[in-house]
C-alpha cells in the first residue's frame, strides 16, 4: 500500500484539545465554543463544568473520561486509543480538559500519540486554574516590588518520574523573588511545606484557593509555617491551588474576616 494513501486513510477525522477553563463557563474562549459546537465526539474530563456542554451539537456523542487526583480515573492510554480510533472513523473529536491543555493537562502525551497515528491535532488554550485562583483574590502573580516572576509547578509528580525538589525550589524562589503557584499539592502538603521552609521565611504569605472560579470556591489566607494546619482546620480538598510568596499578602481582604493567630494559628479565612 502506498504510504501517503495509508496516512490519508488514517487521517479522515481530527482531534482538538480544548481548554475548558477553571470552572466558570463564562471564562470559555470563543474559539473553544466553536470547536465544541463542531465536534461529533467529545471526551470530557472530570472537572469540566457541565454547563459548557450546552455549546455542543445535540447529535454529538459525549463520553466522560474522568481524570482527577485521588479518584478513580480512566487510564491515559485508553483515552489516547479512543481519540485515535474515533478520528480514524472520521469523527471530529474534542478532548475537553479543565484549565489549559498545555499546563498539567497531559497534552504532550496525547499530541505525541496522535502524531504517531497520523491524526491531525490542534490545541485551543483555556484559562488555567492557577490564574483563575489568583484572580479570584486579586493577587498579582508578578509585581515590581514583590515578585519578579512566577513558577507554575505540580505538587503531584508522576511516581515513576523525577520528584520536585522543594528545598531547591524554595531557595530559588526566595533568592529570585518568585511567586509559586502549586497545583495538585493536597496529598503532599507536608512535604511541600517542610521543603520550602528550608530556605523560605516562616511567615511567607500563602493563599489557598479551592475550586477556583466555581460556586464552591473557598479561600484561606495563612503563612507557610501554618500551611498544613490551615488546610486541616478548614478541611480543604482538591482541586486546590496554593499561591505562595510576597504577592499573597496583597490578596483582597474585603471578603476575609480576621482570625486570632493565637486561636487558629493563621491569619484569616473566607466567611462568605
Amino acid at each position: 500500500m502506498n504510504s501517503s494513501l495509508h496516512l490519508s486513510n488514517m487521517s479522515k477525522g481530527s482531534v482538538t484539545l480544548v481548554g475548558a477553563g477553571p470552572g466558570d463557563p463564562e471564562l470559555l474562549t470563543l474559539k473553544a465554543v466553536k470547536a465544541i459546537a463542531a465536534a461529533t465526539v467529545i471526551l470530557v474530563d472530570d472537572l469540566v463544568n457541565d454547563e459548557i456542554l450546552a455549546h455542543a451539537n445535540s447529535n454529538a456523542r459525549v463520553v466522560y473520561v474522568g481524570k482527577r487526583g485521588g479518584c478513580k480515573s480512566t487510564p491515559q492510554a485508553f483515552i489516547e486509543k479512543m481519540m485515535v480510533a474515533e478520528a480514524k472513523n472520521g469523527e471530529c473529536v474534542v478532548r475537553l480538559k479543565g484549565g489549559d491543555p498545555l499546563i498539567f493537562g497531559r497534552s504532550g502525551e496525547e499530541i505525541a500519540a496522535l502524531k504517531k497515528a497520523g491524526i491531525a491535532c490542534t490545541v485551543v488554550n483555556g484559562i488555567t486554574a492557577g490564574l483563575a485562583a489568583a484572580n479570584s483574590m486579586q493577587i498579582p502573580l508578578t509585581h515590581r516590588d514583590h515578585a519578579h516572576g512566577v513558577v507554575f509547578v505540580t505538587g503531584h509528580a508522576a511516581p515513576s518520574g523525577a520528584q520536585t525538589d522543594w528545598v531547591a525550589l524554595g531557595k530559588m524562589a526566595s533568592e529570585l523573588k518568585l511567586t509559586l503557584v502549586i497545583y495538585m499539592g493536597v496529598s503532599h502538603a507536608d512535604e511541600i511545606q517542610n521543603g520550602l521552609l528550608a530556605h523560605s521565611p516562616f511567615d511567607t504569605p500563602v493563599v489557598l484557593i479551592q475550586s477556583a472560579s466555581t460556586t464552591n470556591e473557598r479561600h484561606v489566607r495563612t503563612q507557610l509555617c501554618e500551611l498544613t494546619r490551615a488546610m486541616t482546620a478548614e478541611a480543604l480538598q482538591s482541586p486546590l491551588i496554593m499561591v505562595i510568596g510576597d504577592v499573597a499578602k496583597l490578596a483582597k481582604m474585603q471578603l476575609m474576616a480576621a482570625v486570632s493567630s493565637e486561636q487558629d494559628g493563621y491569619n484569616s479565612r473566607l466567611v462568605a
